[in-house]
């Protein structure tokens, strides 16, 4: 399998776009997505004389030897190991990795630095696509110290989930941009988005994952409004429609090691839950809900290290613009 997955250049300058898929093996949604992407770009500049694009946008497969396992990891979850100083000593001191996710994430950095060095972008857009192990709705996670990753994330016709981020370390969001990071782009201007599709083997996530990546091009500049069918548009809304437009992370379980964790059967992204309800199981007993609110991620599969996930619905005055 190829780390590249395609690439597409416009006629006309623009930002630098990259679609990342299987940063987890087991989320074959992103590949599928990017893979239509491209088939789609091509055919547009093959059938329409008028079709414009500007910029250029590159697809990575993240976890190639995990993707191939369909495992969410070989040693270690991809998307937790991106701390900046570990990430910038491997890279600089030209360090033998530990395990199979430090290859990856070596070869995934030279890979998404040699398309910042080739095009020189004066801005960076990076949508990371991912499904959960439930079903139920989508939603978006931008990086809140960046009003511009916040509006994109609202692009997306997605609930918009704020404080992740905060609840999780080493992640590529985080990474991308730090200021230390080894991606350099004139005026440092990287804006980074996660996109969750759905549930992993649910075919519709690949076609929600397409439309959050035409909804992004198009949010950025890359393709012109006329350019994209509706119907990209309308898939987002039907799914996300019911769902609360903007949350808060309220509480995370993070499964401590060795702890025999059990999700019980049943629950959904953005389900509503009350306080005190049986969650799920561990050596010790039950898991009740410290509070109510909508759960999120609740994990049906054999690796991870988060049991699920609280969110409470921001009023509108406070949400961030």
């Amino acid at each position: 399998m190829e780390r590249t997955i395609g690439r597409f250049t416009g006629q006309r300058r623009g930002p630098l776009v990259l679609l990342i898929g299987a940063m987890h093996g087991n989320e074959p949604a992103g590949i599928l997505a990017i893979r239509e992407v491209f088939r789609l770009l091509e055919r547009a500049q093959q059938t329409d004389a008028h079709f414009v694009f500007s910029g250029r946008v590159v697809g990575f497969l993240g976890n190639i030897k995990a993707f191939s396992s369909q495992k969410r990891f070989v040693d270690t979850d991809l998307n937790r190991i991106w701390g900046q100083q570990m990430v910038n000593d491997i890279l600089l001191h030209d360090k033998t990795p530990r395990h199979a996710e430090e290859a990856e994430l070596i070869d995934l950095v030279k890979a998404i630095d040699s398309e910042i060095s080739d095009y020189q972008p004066t801005e960076l857009f990076i949508l990371d696509l991912h499904t959960t192990s439930a079903g139920g709705g989508i939603f978006s996670i931008p990086l809140e110290t960046d009003p511009v990753s916040i509006r994109l994330a609202a692009e997306l016709h997605a609930p918009v989930v704020m404080g992740l981020l905060k609840g999780l370390d080493g992640t590529f969001m985080h990474y991308a941009n730090h200021p230390e990071s080894v991606f350099k782009v004139v005026g440092r201007t990287i804006h980074t988005v996660a996109f969750e599709a759905g549930q992993h083997n649910d075919p519709e996530s690949m076609n929600r994952s397409v439309s959050a990546s035409i909804r992004l091009m198009r949010a950025v500049g890359c393709v012109d409004k006329k350019d994209v069918g509706s119907h990209h548009d309308a898939i987002l809304q039907q799914y996300g429609k019911n769902l609360p437009k903007v949350t808060q992370i309220t509480h995370v379980h993070h499964i401590q090691s060795g702890e025999q964790f059990v999700m019980r059967a049943g629950y959904v992204n953005f389900q509503v839950i009350e306080r005190g309800e049986h969650l799920a199981d561990n050596e010790h007993g039950p898991i009740y809900a410290p509070h109510g609110g909508y759960i999120l991620m609740p994990l049906y599969q054999p690796q991870g290290v988060d049991g699920f996930f609280i969110v409470t619905e921001v009023p509108p005055r406070d949400r961030l613009r």
